[in-house]
């Protein structure tokens, strides 16, 4: 029986959270989208100020409510992140008991808000009787500050909302250093038509192992057919070397073309780090093999195609050498 989707989206203020878990509800029909301002806003009803003053705050600006702010002097992040987490730490519960219902009454349901912090939300309890998906939405600076002005003037909160960019940008990169540390998808949102594409390659089951032959000099121009020509990732590395029965194996999970870019210019950078994936390359005869995955059937088979015509996928039998 196929499991309801339970698709989680968090960013800091002025990423684009709400679009794009607005247009991927779209995308995957789902009727319920839910923001946890909303929900916060059932929790201050229930908690007064007194008990969480951070809670009454907006998210930027909770650290205000701290009692022992000594404890950070010099360190204005931690500070703000502290304050960040104490007032998102009264939603977790709330937020906890919605994707409960949705669960138990089998509905999709999006939720999109900056509450949504990677570590302090349990997502295991729920992933046996849901499909249950976390994304961190991340952006340039510059990008960031463009689009959280843009959104204070469009909800007229103008003044004094402008100046906390510094606070909010904080929580920006609190978010995305907690993503990686508890292994939540961190989605660079440059533009909705790749971002909602990335997701969907993450949400969907459009994958397919496929037997590569190349070398690493080759691997930079593999990399942009399949992350950024097709908004896929690449899941899984499998090296067939000889005397052995079983590949050796790898667990990769790449989806973002800067962070592939970055492997890339660190390779290029690094004589010894290349020379020693170029001995595995060879060593295993330049064959090895990659889980791909793409946004939908479609994209899969168009990219499997490029590759074969670039002569990138390995027609041999491998059972053979």
């Amino acid at each position: 029986m196929k499991k309801p989707y339970v698709i989680l989206i968090g960013s800091a203020s002025g990423i684009g959270k709400s679009t794009i878990a607005s247009e991927l509800a779209k995308e995957l029909g789902i009727k319920h989208l839910i923001e946890t301002d909303f929900i916060r806003e059932i929790v201050r009803g229930i908690i007064g100020p007194d008990y969480a003053p951070a809670l009454h705050k907006s998210s930027y600006d909770a650290y205000t409510t701290l009692r022992q702010k000594e404890k950070f002097e010099e360190n204005d992040e931690g500070l703000i992140n502290a304050g960040f987490e104490e007032h998102a730490s009264f939603v977790i519960p709330a937020i906890e008991k919605v994707i409960k219902r949705a669960v138990d009454d089998f509905d999709d349901v999006v939720i999109e808000g900056v509450h949504l912090v990677p570590g302090l939300i349990n997502i295991d309890k729920f992933k046996d009787k849901a499909s249950i998906h976390f994304f961190i939405l991340s952006a340039d600076e510059d990008i960031h500050k463009e689009r959280f002005v843009k959104r204070a003037m469009k909800i007229k909160r103008g003044g004094k909302h402008l100046e906390y960019f510094k606070e909010n940008r904080s929580i920006h990169n609190f978010l995305a250093s907690q993503a990686r540390k508890n292994n939540v998808p961190v989605i660079n949102n440059t533009e909705i038509g790749c971002t909602i594409k990335r997701m969907l390659s993450i949400i969907k089951e459009n994958c397919k192992v496929i037997i590569f032959k190349h070398s690493v000099d080759f691997l930079e121009e593999v990399i942009n057919i399949i992350l950024t020509k097709y908004n896929g990732r690449i899941v899984d590395v499998s090296y067939f070397l000889p005397g052995f029965s079983e590949p050796l194996k790898r667990k990769v999970n790449i989806y973002d073309p800067k962070d592939a870019q970055r492997f890339i210019d660190m390779l290029n950078s690094n004589p010894k780090r290349k020379n020693d994936l170029e001995r595995l390359y060879n060593v295993s005869d330049n064959i090895h093999s990659h889980k791909i995955c793409a946004p939908d059937k479609q994209s899969l088979d168009k990219m499997i195609n490029e590759l074969r015509k670039k002569g990138f996928i390995y027609e041999g039998d491998l059972s053979k050498r």
